[in-house]
């Protein structure tokens, strides 16, 4: 039998193995789309549709109510204070965990990690353990007149435990993938440490940083767990924007709690559009150089 001949006689088996093949990539394609439309794409659309069911004037509405507008401004603020306090801090623990080797460096890694697998109702109660009128802390506090369960601190402090490891997380694999021979020929032609992480270690972690931020943002903007316990969820005191969508929900006013869930997707939407603008200005700058 020559070579030929076995080629036109192993030709259908190999069209069979080939449209298998398309219909597996199309089954796989078709499972993705439809978990994600079940899971995300539908629920976000019922969001929006619910938010303006009524027409535009109830939307804008709950936008100018008073409640709405003071817990959009604690959000706002308890976020402006978490994400700075977690960019530096991430930052410092990757610096030291990707550049020195010294004995509890897992134990550290999985300490920062804890956020990631403990539940924010957990981490929230942790909060008030030592924070609390009868916690750790609690008689120190008192006698120095500080509150902060069921006060603002609190509240900031949740929304810090809770995107503490993003930042770290993103930049660790990459300091340790560039490694220090750039840092190290910087420092000797001169540069002192400043110097060298502003020209040489953060052109290096700009992604991985970039990344962090968001992602850590994106955490405080929707914390809810730990906030639900450390607040007192006082309307138009300590709530915050997702427990004003809870509370209003709760009362049966979903045209309110699906219209504050949009602002809440809309300024994830703005974070992403950030990182977009940021990203395209940077490999502008790298293409120019």
């Amino acid at each position: 039998m020559t070579a030929e001949s076995k080629s036109i006689q192993s030709l259908p088996g190999e069209v069979k193995s080939e449209k298998g093949r398309e219909w597996g990539k199309i089954a796989l394609i078709a499972a993705v789309v439809t978990y994600l439309a079940m899971v995300l794409l539908l629920p976000t659309l019922y969001v929006f549709i619910g938010a303006f069911s009524r027409g535009i004037g109830p939307f804008f509405a709950t936008l100018i109510d008073p409640d709405f507008t003071q817990a959009l401004r604690l959000t706002a603020m308890a976020v402006g204070i978490a994400v700075p306090f977690n960019v530096v801090f991430g930052l410092c623990a990757a610096w030291v965990i990707a550049r020195r080797r010294f004995r509890g460096r897992t134990l550290l890694l999985s300490i920062i990690d804890l956020p990631f697998s403990i539940s924010p109702i957990v981490a929230g109660l942790m909060l008030v353990s030592l924070y609390g009128r009868n916690g750790l802390l609690g008689p120190l506090l008192q006698s120095l007149d500080i509150r902060i369960i069921f006060s603002f601190p609190g509240i900031a402090l949740a929304t810090m435990l809770g995107g503490m490891p993003f930042v770290a997380r993103e930049v660790i694999p990459v300091l340790e993938e560039v490694g220090t021979q750039e840092e190290e020929a910087a420092k000797t032609l001169g540069a002192g440490e400043w110097q060298t992480f502003w020209r040489v270690t953060l052109p290096s972690i700009r992604w991985a940083l970039l990344y962090g931020i968001i992602l850590t943002t994106a955490r405080a903007m929707g914390e809810y767990g730990a906030i639900a316990v450390v607040s007192s969820n006082l309307i138009g005191r300590t709530q915050t924007l997702t427990l004003y969508v809870e509370g209003a929900y709760r009362n049966y006013d979903s045209q309110s709690a699906f219209a504050a869930s949009v602002v809440l997707a809309g300024l994830a939407g703005v974070t992403l559009v950030i990182k977009e603008v940021f990203e395209r200005r940077i490999r502008i700058k790298d293409e120019e150089v």
